[in-house]
């Protein structure tokens, strides 16, 4: 740990579901599912000129909606929504507060991801911003504050356009109760490997081609096929199954 992070100093503070308040505890002491149940820490707010996009997105990880405070904070959902290993996405999640060079710092990081992999805190930041120097040296303590407790630590910025705007399509097919059972099912056993996603829309003559292509979405959001994200998504892209 770097000379000016006092570790004795690091606490947290969250906002219980009920609208209770937790200050102050001591970081390395506060459970993960004390973490991973907390509201955001802070509303995001609408105003005239403004020059962020806030919102809420209904994840399918949560089954229930998560704010996000500008465009690439919803990306960087999008993508943990996508992302199988993740159970579970808290925004906001809590208040650090640490002695760093001797001033109290305090920083809200953007998400809290519970992985199957462990903890991942994030910090959401267009990658121009990076370089200024308040911002590397917040993320610098928060680094070093959550990997105390051996978790990951992720600063997140600008993804690949076309990963970003495929999982953004692909989203739009995330609720799986829009889906026939029945046709999912007989997707999941017919013999897709290799095949076009053409031809798999086509593959069972006796439902209608539209139904069957967006249940082949469904699947891929699932990530039971898979296929190349990293170009625009098209009818002669290589379906996949996954292990």
């Amino acid at each position: 740990m770097a000379a000016g992070l006092s570790a004795a100093s690091i606490t947290v503070s969250v906002r219980g579901a009920n609208g209770s308040l937790i200050e102050n505890r001591e970081w390395t002491g506060t459970s993960i599912d004390q973490l991973a149940a907390a509201v955001p820490w802070r509303t995001f707010r609408w105003y005239r000129g403004q020059r962020h996009y806030s919102g809420t997105y209904w994840s399918a990880t949560m089954r229930d909606h998560v704010i996000y405070e500008s465009r690439l904070e919803l990306a960087r959902l999008l993508f943990a929504d996508f992302d199988p290993s993740v159970r579970r996405v808290v925004a906001q999640p809590f208040l650090l507060k640490a002695e760093v060079d001797g001033a109290v710092r305090k920083h809200i990081p953007d998400y809290l991801l519970v992985t199957d992999e462990g903890p991942v805190v994030v910090d959401v930041k267009p990658l121009h911003r990076l370089s200024k120097p308040e911002v590397a040296f917040t993320f610098g303590w928060t680094r070093e504050v959550v990997e105390v407790r051996g978790w990951k630590y992720e600063v997140w910025s600008e993804p690949p356009a076309a990963q970003v705007e495929n999982i953004r399509f692909l989203s739009g097919y995330r609720r799986d109760w829009l889906f026939d059972r029945g046709l999912v099912d007989e997707l999941r056993g017919a013999e897709l490997d290799g095949v076009s996603l053409r031809r798999a829309a086509a593959s069972l003559p006796s439902r209608p081609e539209e139904q069957v292509r967006s249940a082949v979405y469904h699947l891929l959001w699932t990530r039971e096929l898979t296929v190349d994200l990293d170009r625009p998504l098209s009818p002669t892209h290589v379906l996949r199954r996954t292990a």
